[in-house]
């Protein structure tokens, strides 16, 4: 099986498809292209280089703001994934011996999620890797532009977020989610 580095040529640039009077769908595909081919590369390189999933790098690093640890039900909440799959990669990071998992003292039907202090180790080597793979991905666009897409991105967030277009209970839950991130 190729590495998703590989395919990188295979991921298309969906926002060519169309043109004319669809900017809106345009702008979509194209912030999605961005992050698809983004992701793509941070993935392969935790995989290359630290056997490690993006979902497991994301768990540990929910784990690190919070050394006290999380519940599984947190983790979920944070990650934005069901109780099922946080089981699944708890379950892996602990067969690594990254994660500890123990019986919550407030809460006997809970779990608490820990880094293991290997967890931290590996945690800390990997987070600073991954900001200079980030570097290295933006390093030809100039700071100026990167601060005006900022502030767009921060109005198209804010536009969406307004839009109202849907109140299931995953939205509900995003929305929590993302005003906890912007405290």
């Amino acid at each position: 099986m190729a590495s998703p580095t590989n395919n990188l040529a295979q991921v298309l640039d969906f926002e060519e498809v169309g043109s004319g009077r669809h900017e809106n769908l345009r702008f979509w595909l194209r912030l999605l292209t961005c992050t698809t081919l983004i992701e793509t590369k941070i993935r392969g390189r935790l995989e290359q280089q630290y056997s490690v999933t993006l979902p497991q790098f994301d768990l540990m690093a929910q784990l690190d703001r919070m050394p006290d640890g999380l519940t599984m039900s947190g983790l979920s909440e944070r990650l934005m994934v069901s109780n099922g799959n946080v089981t699944g990669i708890v379950k892996r990071l602990i067969a690594e011996k990254l994660v500890d998992r123990q019986t919550s003292k407030v809460d006997r039907r809970a779990f608490v999620v820990r880094l293991s202090k290997k967890g931290q180790v590996l945690f800390r080597e990997m987070a600073k890797n991954h900001e200079s793979w980030i570097n290295e991905l933006f390093a030809e666009i100039p700071t100026g532009d990167i601060d005006m897409m900022m502030t767009l991105l921060a109005r198209t967030k804010e536009a969406v977020r307004g839009a109202g277009v849907d109140d299931s209970a995953k939205s509900k839950k995003i929305a929590r989610f993302a005003a906890r991130a912007a405290r």
